[in-house]
């Protein structure tokens, strides 16, 4: 379950990213998986998909899909991130 979360996490974080200008950084608020199939060994190669659903001033809201190469859908997630000024040529914390 924590390799699905990860995933997800990074393929819905990287589309709310897409959205944000300069100065701009964001953070997980919300992560919401969902597993619908076991990922065994005996599948070569999966995709993490990413979608912005809304992207708001402070807030922004995508969901994210695995799939396998056949196409079929082993975990969905939705998350909710919290947009904030991080001032260019500042390290993350």
């Amino acid at each position: 379950g924590g390799w699905f979360a990860t995933l997800l996490d990074s393929a819905v974080g990287c589309a709310i990213h897409t959205t944000l200008p300069a100065g701009k950084a964001y953070t997980t608020l919300e992560l919401k998986v969902n597993m619908v199939r076991a990922l065994t060994d005996g599948v070569p190669l999966v995709r993490a998909e990413g979608k912005v659903i809304h992207a708001g001033r402070q807030v922004a809201t995508a969901e994210g899909r695995i799939v396998g190469p056949d196409g079929k859908l082993y975990a969905h997630a939705t998350t909710t991130c919290l947009i904030f000024d991080q001032p260019i040529g500042a390290k993350p914390a």
